[in-house]
Formats: structure tokens, sequence, C-alpha cells
């Protein structure tokens, strides 16, 4: 059986604590529970916890009101009303990514992509994001948790939310991750994710011989 390697350590700093702490105290009024742990640990506890009991559905609608209750209602509808999705749009929201998200994925770097515009050509821009070793998937190491909580809930946010296509694909061989601004999310049975297995020698909730995860499906 191959040996689980520890996650990589992390020193975070003042801002990362604060986000880390912001969003686990609204995680923990969403669940209605609370955690014993702290800082990161903590975090991807309170993932667990809303994973238990819940199917996949209602983990993402929980997420859901988690990320809505970050932003003000006001401030979500001026910014689908009044931003369209263009180049520059989806740059900035590449490049605010790797400035606002790294407490959350670790290191990240803004990438040139190709985005297909609304009139069906083809464009190169900088919209978007390598992960290079996604902090929450390798701590959680499950591949329900990286789409259920993270993937699906994020890009709902952004494409619904904000207004701003975006497509996130989860790497579960290195724990990297590849966001694109500006690409609308495809279905998800049609993604490499879905057929995806547990991770059984890595995640502490794999179901034995479960192929796909049935955390995603059920």
């Amino acid at each position: 059986m191959q040996t689980r390697q520890p996650p990589t350590e992390y020193q975070d700093g003042l801002f990362d604590r604060l986000f880390i702490r912001l969003f686990s105290r609204k995680m923990a009024n969403a669940v209605g529970e609370k955690t014993a742990m702290k800082g990161y640990d903590g975090f991807v506890d309170l993932s667990q916890k809303i994973m238990r009991g819940r199917n996949a559905a209602e983990q993402q609608a929980l997420v859901a009101v988690v990320l809505q209750s970050l932003v003000p209602a006001q401030a979500l509808w001026l910014i689908r009303n009044l931003f369209s999705p263009t180049r520059l749009v989806c740059e900035l929201n590449a490049w605010f990514a790797t400035v606002l998200f790294e407490w959350l994925v670790g290191p990240c770097e803004v990438t040139e992509v190709t985005v297909t515009d609304d009139n069906g050509e083809a464009r190169q821009q900088q919209s978007g994001v390598h992960i290079q070793k996604c902090r929450y998937l390798e701590q959680s190491r499950c591949v329900g948790m990286c789409v259920n909580m993270c993937k699906l809930p994020t890009q709902r946010f952004f494409t619904e939310d904000f207004g701003i296509p975006l497509t996130m694909t989860p790497n579960f061989e290195d724990f990297s991750c590849e966001m694109v601004f500006g690409a609308p999310p495809p279905d998800l049975t049609t993604e490499d994710c879905y057929q995806t297995p547990c991770l059984v020698d890595e995640c502490t909730m794999a179901a034995p011989n479960a192929r796909p995860c049935p955390k995603v499906r059920e």
C-alpha cells in the first residue's frame, strides 16, 4: 500500500490567518457546528463536517451560502450587471485570484489561455491561473471534497453570481489545478473528475473499491 505523504508545510502570515478565520467562521455558522482544530486544519475539518450526512447537491448549496455571505448582494448585482466578461475583466480576476486565494490553494500564477468569445472566435488572454499544488486538495486528499466543496461552488459563484464564466480543472495525480476565467464550465458528467475513483490510499473518507468516487455522484 502506498504510504500517505504528509501535506506541505505552510507558514501562514497575518493576511492568511485572517482569511482562514473569516471563512472558518462563515462555514461554522452555515453548518451549525464548531471545530476544536485551529487554523487551516480547522478549516478542512469544517469542510468534512459539511460533507457528512449531506449529498453532493446539499454540500454545494451550503458552500454557495458561505460564498454569497462574503460579498454583499448589492455588490454582486452591480458586478454582474455592469461588468461583462471582457478580456480585461477576466484577466483582472485571474490576477486577483493569485493574490486573494493563495492562503486557500497555495502558490499559483497567471497563465495565458485560449478562450472562445461570444462570436465563437478563439482568443489568447492572460486569464488562466495555474495552482502548483492545491493546498486544500493536498490536505483533504478527497475527490468529493475537491469537487463539491471547491470546484463546483466556485465555478457557479463566479459564473452565476459575478457573471464571469470560470472553469476549474483539478489534477488528482499531482494535486495541481487549472482555473480559466472566461471559459463557461462544462457539464460535470463530461469531465474526468466525474469518473475519478476515491484516492483510497489517501482519503480518510474513501470507500474501498469505489469507482468512481461516490461523493461526487450521490
